[in-house]
């Protein structure tokens, strides 16, 4: 799959992770990461922590896109509970898998965890690597992530305490709340690295 560089000085969603770690909620239990090296071949694990602490581990992600039968991405706004990154608007579902875990298992296994439903037609759409330091806090996110465009077909059941509120939006539409709500720092990165496969899986009448 092609793997395109980016990088942003800015916050990264490390803070979104599958199963409990994810909610938002506090655990005891030790939170593992898959290592990768740049060509995204597993070399290891590492506490989450640890690893998004200066200058970062490379480490495996998913991120997904879902579009209803209109062509209209769904995106999510992360819950006012949640302790990183609270209340921004993001891509449809993003997270890591758990280590051994394939991507598009964890995709699929997230998407519904988080917005209560099963993507149709759930399909890769090639990785991007990318370095988001976050001043703030003096982490680092350092991801190898496999994205991944589908459908969805059936009414959304989100867990409140992940998905603050969810919305479907034209390129238009997702343009204008762009430039006035704030979004996740990584969210043009995966969005613009995902676009082939999100013409392809929508048609040129969507606009992608």
């Amino acid at each position: 799959m092609p793997i395109t560089p980016a990088t942003a000085m800015h916050s990264s969603p490390w803070g979104h992770l599958p199963g409990p770690q994810g909610s938002g909620g506090g655990t005891t239990e030790a939170i593992l990461l898959e290592l990768v090296d740049e060509d995204g071949t597993t070399i290891g694990t590492a506490e989450k922590l640890a690893a998004h602490q200066a200058p970062g581990q490379l480490h495996r992600a998913f991120s997904v896109f879902l579009f209803d039968e209109h062509g209209r991405l769904l995106l999510q706004q992360r819950a006012l509970g949640k302790y990183h990154s609270p209340g921004v608007w993001s891509n449809t579902c993003c997270g890591h898998p758990y280590p051994g875990e394939a991507p598009f298992a964890a995709a699929a296994r997230r998407t519904y965890e988080e917005l209560g439903v099963s993507p149709s037609l759930l399909a890769e759409a090639g990785t991007v690597r990318y370095n988001h330091p976050d001043p703030a806090s003096g982490l680092v996110e350092q991801e190898f992530n496999h994205l991944f465009v589908g459908l969805v077909q059936s009414p959304l059941r989100p867990d409140a305490e992940e998905v603050g509120a969810t919305a479907f939006v034209t390129p238009a539409e997702l343009a204008e709340r762009h430039a006035r709500d704030t979004f996740s720092s990584w969210f043009m990165t995966v969005l613009d690295a995902a676009r082939p496969a999100v013409r392809e899986l929508t048609g040129p009448s969507a606009g992608w």
